[in-house]
């Protein structure tokens, strides 16, 4: 179970990546490129090019992740749609204090839909995912169950619209009910 995010917390000033993720790429590529220079500059370039063109954006629908220069990548995604949270955090990340948020839908794919890196406050964006997550679906939050008396989503709605139909009919006697519930 998780706790209630905090209420001081608000991810809605989240835009940009942390200038500590920068910092990440550039140990990591220098790592995998064996500190050769040249090759490192231009293993970099692509992080480098990510990292300046991310952008973050929390609001009460959802999550949306931008990036890129030649090839621009957009992500959006309703809090209704999300599945499953998962925080990664290799060792370099421990070390800087940084983790990955990998957001997973019923997409099909064992891949995330999206992962949200650069975050420092990664506990605290984790539970106030997972409290929208749970008010998105009317779920149990805080050991209060939430009533659907009228249901936001137009389809639910007119689902209802149907059932109740269907009953009246069976309870009058229509068509195939025969008259019994």
């Amino acid at each position: 179970m998780h706790p209630t995010p905090d209420r001081n917390f608000d991810p809605t000033k989240i835009t940009r990546p942390s200038p500590v993720l920068l910092n990440y790429y550039v140990l990591t590529t220098a790592v995998a490129t064996l500190c050769i220079i040249p090759l490192t500059i231009i293993a970099l370039l692509p992080n480098l090019f990510k990292y300046r063109t991310l952008r973050y954006r929390f609001d009460d629908e959802g999550v949306s992740m931008a990036w890129g220069v030649l090839f621009r990548r957009e992500i959006n995604l309703t809090y209704r749609r999300i599945q499953d949270i998962h925080v990664t955090r290799n060792l370099f990340q421990r070390w800087m204090g940084l983790a990955t948020v990998a957001i997973q839908t019923a997409s099909g794919s064992s891949a995330p839909e999206m992962s949200i890196e650069g975050i420092i406050e990664v506990d605290r964006l984790r539970d106030y995912l997972y409290s929208r997550m749970r008010g998105a679906r009317g779920g149990v939050e805080d050991g209060a169950t939430t009533a659907v008396s009228e249901p936001a989503d137009e389809a639910l709605r007119l689902l209802h619209e149907i059932r109740d139909e269907l009953v009246a009919l069976r309870s009058v006697g229509g068509p195939g009910g025969g008259g019994t519930a």
